[in-house]
């Protein structure tokens, strides 16, 4: 039998640039294994995971209880489509919704198919239930969002890099600024608005937090108004900000609940739209759904992906680990390296803004050394590099991670 040859990273990077689009700018780093908080290159050199897969894997790489879930489903029964019942759905759909406290789900595959559900799901209620003109129905977004780059996802965007050239764009949208009540409060006059989309934490945007109390308000304001208050809790939800969701810190219930990312612990694409029985039985059959959308694979691993974050306490040590995070970078970086301006996050959803100009090539020269130094993350919006590990990390490797980000950037 032929021996086959291991190829080498720069060989396995030549071919992603010869054969693929070019539609990402990844760190030069090829990875080949991953468990827990770790991630290995196929040179056998051990990193620090924190990207987590833009908090796709929460539960930490290739968890067991995951994998188990997976391979074992996966040897019964994978794809039957809606067009018959199957014997994971159900229970699966009653798990979710009782762990998240809403009437119903309605499960889907990706993150951005999440948000286009939703839309979709929040215009046939204006037009149903509230009672708006045909075609009349408004969304308002908050600038600076991310939600993917389907059309309809990049018409509510403000980046011009993800929107120029690309149009034309989504009608019915209206974008104000994020964490500004005042003009939510305007943008709300109009009786035909049907939702507010929004992100608790911005996560793309480079982990923006908004003023405490914002929730909160944003909730108040459209109950006045009779408008759905939709989370978009694709990043920032599933235990990552230290709470089962980033509302939970303002105890408030949004009208429409987007999931997506670690709700299968990174193991494959699972979304979820969770919702009431009034917002969510005014889809009928055939007016929305997909293939593969809530197959007997993607139950099995969703399910056993949120029993991990609730057995193991994930959104707890999200919290605690998260505080030491910031306290450290604080106590080392802010006012001692004159490249670190701003530490910022919840849970660990985390960001440093660095002392330069977005168009700047600081950020991304500080994450190749700390990826020569053990440990990946990426830049986002040129100066601002997002530290989100895996919420399985302990103290000890917090502790070793810090370390690594600490004398990088002094070493800088």
């Amino acid at each position: 039998m032929e021996q086959i040859t291991q190829l080498s990273a720069a060989q396995l990077m030549q071919l992603e640039a010869d054969h693929g689009a070019h539609n990402y700018h990844p760190l030069p780093v090829v990875l080949s294994k991953g468990q827990g908080v770790y991630v290995w290159d196929v040179d056998g050199k051990q990193y620090f995971d924190f990207l987590s897969a833009y908090s796709a894997v929460n539960q930490g790489h290739c968890h067991p209880h995951i994998i188990q879930a997976l391979t074992s489903q996966a040897q019964t029964l994978t794809l039957t489509s809606r067009a018959f019942y199957n014997d994971k759905l159900g229970p699966y759909e009653q798990f979710i919704t009782r762990l998240f406290g809403y009437d119903r789900v309605l499960p889907m595959n990706t993150g951005v198919e999440g948000g286009e559900t939703a839309i979709k799901l929040c215009r046939k209620w204006g037009y149903e239930i509230k009672g708006i003109p045909e075609n009349q129905a408004r969304i308002i977004f908050a600038g600076g969002n991310f939600w993917g780059r389907t059309l309809a996802a990049i018409s509510s965007s403000t980046d011009p890099e993800s929107k120029v050239g690309f149009g034309p764009y989504m009608p019915g949208y209206d974008i104000i600024p994020y964490n500004d009540i005042t003009a939510l409060e305007k943008a709300l006059q109009d009786p035909n608005v049907a939702g507010f989309m929004v992100e608790p934490i911005q996560g793309e945007a480079g982990v923006v937090v908004p003023d405490e109390g914002y929730l909160t308000r944003v909730r108040e304001l459209c109950s006045q108004h009779r408008v759905l208050f939709i989370a978009d809790e694709v990043q920032t939800g599933i235990a990552r900000t230290g709470k089962m969701t980033c509302c939970d810190h303002e105890n408030v219930k949004p009208d429409i609940l987007i999931l997506g990312k670690a709700l299968s612990g990174g193991v494959l694409p699972v979304s979820a739209i969770l919702t009431s029985d009034e917002v969510m039985l005014c889809i009928k059959p055939g007016q929305h759904g997909s293939t593969f959308g809530g197959n007997p694979l993607a139950c099995a691993v969703a399910q056993a992906a949120l029993e991990v974050v609730v057995n193991e306490n994930l959104a707890e040590n999200a919290r605690i680990m998260g505080e030491m995070f910031r306290q450290e970078i604080r106590d080392n970086l802010i006012g001692k390296s004159p490249l670190v301006a701003e530490v910022r996050g919840k849970g660990l959803l985390n960001a440093i803004v660095i002392n330069d100009t977005p168009d700047s090539k600081t950020a991304w020269n500080i994450c190749l050394k700390l990826a020569e130094n053990g440990l990946l993350a990426k830049p986002t919006h040129g100066n601002i590099i997002r530290f989100a590990p895996p919420l399985v990390i302990n103290k000890e490797q917090l502790r070793e991670s810090l370390a690594i980000i600490i004398n990088t950037i002094k070493g800088m």
